[in-house]
């Protein structure tokens, strides 16, 4: 088996990784061979990505030339010492890359054009705020006229995940591991990329729980936008929460500092924690929640276990909550209550802007 064959992308997801890429970058010649090199918006429309630009200018002499269109997610760099005390040579970078090769075809008909318009407003400015996008419109008319706009069938597409998955199990784990004590920026999405590209990976001692496992529950430190709102439904009815839409509980989990959960065999989220965080000074936990048919399994302890572990929290020097009914809960971790701290040195008003 050739190397590369471990990091082949199925082509659905190549396109979707070119379709929610903020950019791509061309790469062609003029008519004359000098070589040309853009980064540019584009949106995947109808089996084609498509671009504009100015009618005149180095891209209209590009016009029916050969071209690569490609498009990189970075998601790690992984230093050789996750997996070696002593040797530079597993120093490496994950990554997933999609390459288009084609022509670069111009658009002529106005409908066409206006349709390609159409797709790349509708995914950079997808909240509206303008006259729909058509070719006769007197708004419109003039301006698409006289627009470049161009297209590289995908036909010819290849795509690259390299998420370890030439690594040993046991060497993936040490990645695994190396990346939550590292704890940058990205490095949680790392963490479920690698696992998602290597399903039967052994579990890092962070997410390891046998009891768990055998209930069919599994960990997760980078949640997905769709068990944000499966959280928000759990959470609609909690004292806590009378306040807020489920729009805004969804909306306060994706912008958490730190937030975990714990899923089902079906992939359905029974269990939610999450925190807000400077990893210095202070940081506050809100929205802890077990589904109900999961309480008095340790599900709830071994959720609060990850979050307090979390890089975001795990230096953090004073963590607060708030709690109606589950004070003797908090106590088994270290918190206290207010009356339980020693007195402060200085006295506040605490205030609240409730809009």
């Amino acid at each position: 088996m050739r190397k590369e064959s471990f990091f082949r992308m199925a082509r659905g997801e190549a396109i979707a990784l070119l379709r929610d890429a903020p950019t791509v970058y061309v790469s062609t010649t003029t008519s004359e061979g000098e070589p040309v090199l853009r980064a540019m918006n584009a949106a995947v429309v109808e089996g084609v990505i498509a671009f504009h630009g100015a009618a005149v200018g180095e891209k209209t002499l590009t016009m029916n030339q050969p071209a690569v269109v490609s498009a990189v997610d970075h998601v790690a760099t992984l230093p050789s010492y996750f997996v070696d005390a002593e040797r530079a040579c597993p120093a490496t970078t994950l990554y997933r890359s999609v390459q288009v090769h084609g022509a670069l075809t111009p658009i002529h008909d106005g409908a066409r054009k206006a349709h390609v318009l159409a797709a790349l407003m509708n995914k950079h400015q997808p909240e509206g705020g303008y006259v729909p996008l058509d070719h006769a419109h007197p708004l419109y008319a003039k301006e698409i006229a006289s627009l470049l706009v161009f297209e590289v069938s995908l036909e010819k597409m290849d795509g690259k995940s390299k998420l370890t998955q030439n690594r040993k199990p046991e060497e993936r784990v040490k990645i695994l591991e190396g990346l939550w004590r590292r704890g940058h920026p990205g490095d949680m999405r790392a963490i479920e990329l690698i696992r998602d590209a290597n399903p039967g990976t052994p579990l890092p001692q962070f997410l390891a729980s046998p009891e768990l496992v055998q209930g069919g529950v599994t960990l997760s430190v980078h949640p997905t936008p769709s068990d944000a709102h499966a959280v928000a439904a759990l959470l609609a009815d909690t004292y806590w929460n009378d306040r807020f839409t489920r729009e805004e509980i969804a909306d306060a989990h994706l912008e958490s500092s730190a937030w975990v959960v714990a899923k089902d065999a079906e992939g359905e989220v029974v269990a939610s924690a999450r925190a807000v965080s400077d990893s210095s000074k202070r940081a506050w936990i809100y929205d802890v929640l077990v589904a109900p048919s999961r309480r008095s399994t340790g599900l709830g302890d071994r959720l609060m276990r990850l979050l307090l572990d979390h890089p975001r929290l795990r230096h953090t020097k004073l963590i607060a909550l708030g709690t109606r009914d589950a004070a003797g809960f908090y106590a088994r971790f270290g918190f206290l209550t207010r009356e339980q701290l020693p007195p402060r040195s200085y006295t506040t008003i605490d205030m609240l802007l409730a809009r």
